[in-house]
């Protein structure tokens, strides 16, 4: 499948995606769409930033689109036919904006139920016949157990990133939104890596389903150019001015390793006369998501972060990764650097070497360069 209009879709969805211009899917999109629409179920494993989320949107849309079509719409209220898990609710947020401009032709509701948002909020979401619910797993346990939402009707689950889910022990919460759908459903899973929980969610729920592991999982991915800079005697900042001195047509994604980290760094940069946001736990969320939006839109072009920003954040334009402190976990570097050249778009890399690195370094099989 050399283009999107190979594949087997509606014609409302060929044209949203011509009007977008997607025109070449990606590795996960051509090997998981196609499997997606027999009706199977699918792991699919890949890099960060190489389009799983519209690898199940389309799957989606089209088979509910298609149900409708043939006599067999929506009839109950509250009860979704594709239910999305996310990990987070700037996940969550992501995913319903790819599910959006499909939403124009085929006329299919999706609605959201975040953490972080009110429950009076994700009361009313669930209200009324729709058909896709994206949801994170402890807010849509909620609305079930107060039968505000059923699942009787689910014909496709997705959990989405995975891996940053169960990370967070959401294994029991995963089996149990998946016991009330029909046993019959069609399952999906998405994830960078797999880790030992996302391996145990596998083993509970996936029995013969389509292991899809695209080229470059647990790699970076090949627009990704990566820049190692020997820092001595632990003295960061000096290199952070002269690299923020150059610019980059896009937006630049700092990371530290700790909540204190990222605001000493934060207020340091603004001494130095730079503009920047913050984004980390522990803060107040509306301010977290007001620098978010900040840095999407473009208005400020600085977002320092720690890990929390590293796991499926999708901001198109961040052309820059730069690791103020590396992390001592490979996977966790993955991450961080999948920021960046999403979707075939070029990105930079710059990562801020001391000798406390060097086991990092060794394991990812990266050389440093002298500045």
């Amino acid at each position: 499948m050399s283009s999107f209009a190979d594949f087997e879709l509606l014609p409302t969805l060929q044209a949203s995606l011509a009007e977008k211009g997607l025109v070449t899917p990606t590795e996960v999109q051509v090997r998981a769409i196609p499997a997606l629409l027999k009706g199977q179920s699918v792991i699919g494993l890949s890099p960060t930033g190489s389009g799983k989320t519209l690898a199940f949107v389309l799957p989606i849309l089209h088979r509910l689109k298609m149900m409708e079509q043939e006599g067999n719409p929506i009839a109950e209220l509250s009860r979704p036919r594709a239910v999305v898990i996310v990990p987070a609710r700037e996940l969550g947020d992501q995913v319903t904006r790819v599910f959006k401009p499909f939403t124009h032709t085929t006329r299919l509701r999706v609605r959201s139920v975040l953490g972080g948002t009110k429950f009076e909020v994700a009361k009313r979401n669930v209200s009324g016949a729709f058909e896709v619910l994206v949801a994170t797993p402890g807010r849509l346990l909620q609305l079930m157990d107060r039968q505000l939402v059923g699942l009787g009707d689910v014909r496709i689950l997705v959990f989405d990133e995975a891996d940053r889910m169960l990370d967070q022990g959401f294994l029991p919460d995963a089996q149990k939104i998946a016991g009330e759908c029909p046993p019959e459903r069609q399952l999906a899973l998405f994830s960078a890596t797999i880790s030992p929980a996302v391996q145990s969610l596998m083993d509970k729920l996936f029995a013969g389903a389509e292991l899809i592991r695209s080229e470059g999982s647990h790699q970076v991915v090949p627009t990704l150019t990566t820049v190692n800079l020997n820092v001595p005697d632990g003295k960061r900042f000096p290199f952070l001015v002269d690299l923020l001195a150059k610019k980059v047509d896009g937006g630049t994604l700092i990371f530290t390793n700790t909540r204190e980290q990222c605001d000493d760094l934060a207020q340091a940069v603004e001494g130095h006369g730079r503009r920047c946001v913050v984004y980390r736990g522990e803060m107040d969320k509306v301010e977290r998501r007001a620098n978010l939006k900040e840095f999407r839109e473009g208005r400020v072009d600085l977002l320092i972060s720690t890990d929390l920003a590293s796991r499926g954040l999708d901001v198109e334009h961040v052309v820059r990764v730069i690791n103020y402190h590396l992390p001592s976990d490979p996977e966790n570097y993955l991450h961080r650097v999948g920021r960046t050249a999403r979707a075939g778009r070029k990105g930079l890399v710059i990562n801020l070497v001391t000798e406390r690195d060097a086991p990092l370094m060794a394991k990812l099989g990266i050389s440093t360069s002298r500045h």
